[in-house]
């Protein structure tokens, strides 16, 4: 997977309205994502909104970092069953 990518992706689902520790499915994940980066304007936007987090709420941030990064990576990455096929 494209850390680039994952990076980017995890920065739009931090800034969704999705609750931190939800285990929601690819399909809520993939909308949140495109309306987070539609409504920011763009990865960069939800790039500064994280950021801003990170400096209002550093307590609150990382653990939903965490959390996103976990899920975007779980979601997102293709078993090498799949890619073998």
């Amino acid at each position: 997977m494209n850390p680039s990518l994952t990076a980017a992706r995890a920065e739009a689902l931090f800034t969704s309205p999705i609750a931190t520790g939800s285990r929601p499915s690819l399909e809520v994940v993939d909308a949140a994502i495109r309306i987070a980066v539609r409504n920011h304007h763009g990865v960069r936007g939800c790039a500064v909104d994280v950021a801003g987090e990170y400096g209002d709420h550093p307590d609150l941030a990382a653990p939903r970092m965490l959390w996103a990064r976990r899920l975007v990576e779980e979601l997102y990455t293709v078993p090498l069953s799949v890619r073998a096929a």
